[in-house]
């Protein structure tokens, strides 16, 4: 399915979102109004919506589901629930797909993304997941860090900044394909990952590389994108690149990439997936 059929939304989070926990009075009125999270609920159908949030990936996922709970309940948020799953047969559990069912919000912490993909991939509550996202008008799966990084099919799983762009140095693992067009990473400027993603594109040079800020995401509809928060994503296009020496290079050799294209998009700028175009608009123009 092509990403202007599908009808729900996806939002990818590079991490570290404002959780509205400064006692600022004018920073916790910012975080209302403008925040990530915010976005999420305004998706999701307003502070109604039923949100289920999992911290599969976290190693501490009772204190960061508390700390979901809590920044949800600043937005006026009252149906919110923690799906603790720690295991695929947590994930098949009734009271787990019901959950799944009937919310109008998913919500993936970060922490590991292969947690999710080994704990929930392939699982009757990832196939739900996936059937809701693609025919269901409002439905939104969010995810923050590797909760970000797993919605891709190709998912970076690990690579060192200071080592990647030396041919093997980034590990790609299977994600939860809901955005096969992508390859994600986050905490994308203050890790230093430009090398991490750069790599992934020339093994992957079909797909869209996007580097995620934190404090800064995207609302994926319709193939549409839509950068919220206070940072930037950098976008790695390889479609035009004239050289690539990836697949003919040893392990642990640097790579050389010509003519990949690189686009820098801040707040209210959009990007069009099908498309491989960059749309920048001011901030209040309608998005859909």
């Amino acid at each position: 399915m092509s990403q202007s059929e599908i009808k729900g939304t996806l939002i990818p989070i590079g991490g570290n979102e404002d959780k509205g926990m400064c006692s600022d009075e004018k920073h916790t009125l910012e975080f209302i109004d403008e925040g990530i999270l915010y976005h999420v609920k305004q998706q999701a159908g307003g502070k109604d919506a039923n949100i289920v949030v999992i911290p599969t990936a976290s190693s501490i996922p009772v204190e960061v589901g508390e700390n979901y709970l809590s920044a949800f309940s600043t937005l006026g948020c009252e149906n919110v629930t923690v799906l603790d799953i720690r295991s695929k047969e947590d994930a098949e559990k009734q009271a787990s797909i019901d959950l799944i069912k009937n919310a109008n919000c998913i919500m993936f912490s970060g922490g590991d993304q292969s947690k999710i993909t080994n704990k929930i991939g392939g699982t009757t509550i990832h196939k739900i997941m996936l059937d809701r996202y693609q025919n269901e008008v409002g439905f939104v799966i969010a995810g923050t860090s590797a909760g970000a990084m797993a919605m891709t099919s190709e998912m970076i799983a690990g690579g060192s900044a200071t080592d990647a762009f030396v041919k093997g140095a980034v590990t790609m693992y299977k994600g939860l394909g809901l955005v096969p067009e992508l390859i994600i990473d986050t905490h994308f400027i203050q890790r230093g990952r430009f090398g991490r993603v750069s790599e992934a594109v020339a093994k992957f040079p079909n797909l869209l590389g996007f580097g995620l800020a934190e404090d800064t995401g995207m609302i994926i509809k319709n193939g549409k994108c839509l950068v919220i928060g206070s940072g930037m994503v950098i976008v790695f296009d390889g479609s035009k690149i004239t050289h690539n020496n990836e697949k003919v290079l040893d392990e642990g050799t640097p790579m050389t990439i010509a003519n990949l294209r690189v686009h820098v998009l801040s707040n209210g700028d959009r990007y069009y997936i099908t498309e491989r175009k960059v749309g920048v608009l001011p901030i209040e123009a309608d998005f859909i």
